[in-house]
C-alpha cells in the first residue's frame, strides 16, 4: 500500500510550477497529506558576502520573508487549500536544496513543475527536475504544462 504523509512541492512561482502545484494538492488531498512547499532562492558561484553597504546576511533575512510572501501569494492564486502546507524557503543551488530538504524532511514524494527545455538551451541551463529525479531519495513526479493533464472526476 503507498502511503504519502509528506508531499514536497518545490516551486519558482512559474506557470510550471502552478500545473504541478494542482498534482501536488489534489495527490494530498486524497492521501491525507501535508504538503511541503519550498522556493529556493538561488545563489550564484561568486556571489559576494558584502553588497552596498549591506551585509548578506541581511540580504538573505530579506529575501527569505519575500519568498514566503511569495508562497502565500501562489497558494492564494491558485485557491490550494493550505490547511496542511508547511511553506519552507532557503537559499542555494535549487537541486542541491530540494534534495537536501527531502532526506531532511522524510519526504515521501516530490511533486515539480518542468519547464521541458530541450537541446541547446537544456545543455546551457540544464534541467533541476532532470537533478532532482537522479539524486532524490523518494519518487519524484515531473509535471509538464504542455500535453495530456488528469481530471479528477
Amino acid at each position: 500500500m503507498i502511503k504519502l504523509n509528506r508531499i514536497l512541492f518545490p516551486t519558482d512561482f512559474s506557470e510550471q510550477s502552478a500545473c504541478a502545484a494542482a498534482y501536488a494538492f489534489a495527490l494530498a488531498e486524497k492521501f491525507g497529506s501535508q504538503v511541503h512547499v519550498l522556493h529556493v532562492q538561488e545563489v550564484l558561484p561568486g556571489t559576494p558576502t558584502f553588497v552596498m553597504g549591506m551585509a548578506i546576511a541581511t540580504k538573505a533575512k530579506e529575501s527569505e520573508g519575500a519568498s514566503l510572501k511569495g508562497i502565500a501569494a501562489f497558494l492564494e492564486q491558485g485557491k490550494w487549500d493550505a490547511r496542511s502546507v508547511v511553506p519552507a524557503t532557503t537559499e542555494g543551488t535549487p537541486f542541491v536544496e530540494i534534495v537536501r530538504y527531502a532526506k531532511t524532511h522524510e519526504i515521501d514524494l516530490i511533486v515539480l513543475g518542468t519547464h521541458g527545455r530541450s537541446g541547446l538551451t537544456h545543455v546551457l541551463l540544464g534541467s533541476v527536475a532532470e537533478r532532482v529525479v537522479r539524486k532524490a531519495p523518494c519518487p519524484v513526479m515531473t509535471i509538464r504544462p504542455e500535453g495530456h493533464q488528469f481530471v479528477m472526476p
